[in-house]
This record gives structure tokens, sequence and C-alpha cells, in this order.
């Protein structure tokens, strides 16, 4: 790749960040949103580090420059650019472009069905749990409860979760959150097996309304993180859904 290359290379990631981070949600779908000012501040820096290397390769070559590379062609017989880098150079123009113009698609049930579902950290204690029926829970939550609560308060409870469709080897589905602790690479997989109904379209997201499906001990590490599905309704996608929250709803 040669110098004048490298030029629209950094404007258009610099570009392609900003765009992504300042006029969409896409960026959501690498990252956490408490990076969004850092994607910004990386955007700006690559943008002017591009406007300014083309102001300095606008300016005079100079004299020694000029007589150092005849010098160069005169001891070798042609004359060799040692700032070029190697052909393949120019695919880092593809993940430029695509933020601009398309942006890769989001882990989903393909990445889901490859990982294991994330084992819940020890709880020493659990709030009693509101009136409210069903009760919007998150599959963390859920799974929490059903595996560590000896006062067995989720038990005969109406629930409410929400996550993507990922099918399941042998048939049946889970109902699926993929989690950020950063980004998409350090991504975890929370799931809970659905009873009941059957699997919807991959990847499609869902509110489920059930209760436990009673499997192993309740309350202890035996008990089954799934549920009886009574009731099931598409939803958007959430905003956040990259976390194991409450959804939010699309903006």
């Amino acid at each position: 790749m040669k110098r004048t290359a490298q030029v629209p290379l950094l404007v258009l990631t610099g570009l392609g960040l900003l765009h992504t981070a300042l006029f969409t949600d896409l960026y959501l779908r690498y990252v956490k949103e408490g990076l969004r000012p850092l994607l910004i501040i990386s955007g700006v820096l690559l943008l002017l580090l591009g406007l300014a290397h083309a102001m300095l390769d606008r300016g005079p070559a100079k004299p020694d420059d000029h007589d150092h590379s005849h010098g160069h062609e005169d001891d070798h017989g042609h004359g060799h650019d040692h700032s070029t880098a190697p052909r393949i150079a120019w695919l880092l123009f593809l993940p430029a472009l695509s933020l601009l113009f398309y942006a890769p698609p989001a882990l989903g049930a393909y990445t889901a069905s490859h990982a294991g579902s994330e084992t819940v950290k020890k709880q020493k204690g659990f709030a009693a749990l509101p009136a409210t029926s069903p009760l919007p829970m998150t599959l963390t939550d859920f799974t929490t409860r059903v595996q560590q609560d000896k006062e067995l308060a989720i038990k005969g409870r109406s629930v409410e979760m929400t996550g993507f469709a990922t099918p399941v080897k042998g048939g049946g589905w889970d109902l699926t959150r993929i989690i950020f602790t950063c980004c998409a690479a350090d991504a975890q997989t929370v799931k809970v097996h659905m009873y009941g109904t059957p699997a919807p379209a991959t990847n499609t997201w869902l509110a489920v309304t059930g209760t436990w499906h009673a499997q192993g001990a309740l309350g202890t590490r035996t008990a089954a993180a799934a549920l009886d599905v009574h009731a099931t309704r598409n939803i958007a996608q959430p905003v956040n859904a990259f976390t194991d929250d409450l959804p939010l709803t699309p903006s």
C-alpha cells in the first residue's frame, strides 16, 4: 500500500467510527455503551491524523531526499519504495468502508449455539420478590433464584423473560442473551431452556411468560434453568441487547 493510500484509509476509518458512534446505535453490537466516548475520541484522532498526513505530503520534496533517491537507483539499478506495505494491506479498506456503508451483523444464535451457558455466581441472600405477575426477570436472575434461593420464592411464580431464540441440537430451543463484559471479543452467553411450545425462528426476539419447569431440586444446583412456557410474543431487539438487563425499547 502506497503512502498516498494511507491517508484515505485513516480518514475513512475515522469517519466510520464517528458515524457509528455519533449517529447510530450500531456500535452497541460490538462494545458496551460506556465505551462510546472512546470510539468518538478514536475517530477524531484518526481523522486528524489522516488530514495532517495529507497536508505534510503536499509539501515540496526536499532536495536531499531527491538526491538520495537517485543515488539509490544508481547503486542498485532501480528504485524501491521502502515505505510500501504488502498488497494484502489493501484489505484494510474493507472494514473501514463497512463502518460507513454496511455494519457487520450482531452476534446471535450461531455464536450462542457454540457456547455454553454462563455459570451464575454464588449469591448469599435474596430480597423478597415483588407481587407483580408476571414478574419481569433477567435470565441470570431467574437461573440464580432457581438454583440458589433456599426460600423457593420462585416456586409457582409466573415470570416474564426476554431474549432471542437459539435452537438446541436434538430438538427444543433456548431463550438466550449474549452479555458483553467489554466488547464482542469477551462475550458470554446465558440460556434458559424452553418447554411446551414449538421453537420459533432462529434469532427471533421474544418476551416469554411461564413458570419454572420442575426438574431437579429447586434451590440447588440440580435445578434446571428451564421454563414451562405459557405465552410468547415477538418483540423488537432492545437497545441493550448485549446485556442481561430488563429490555429497553428501541428509540
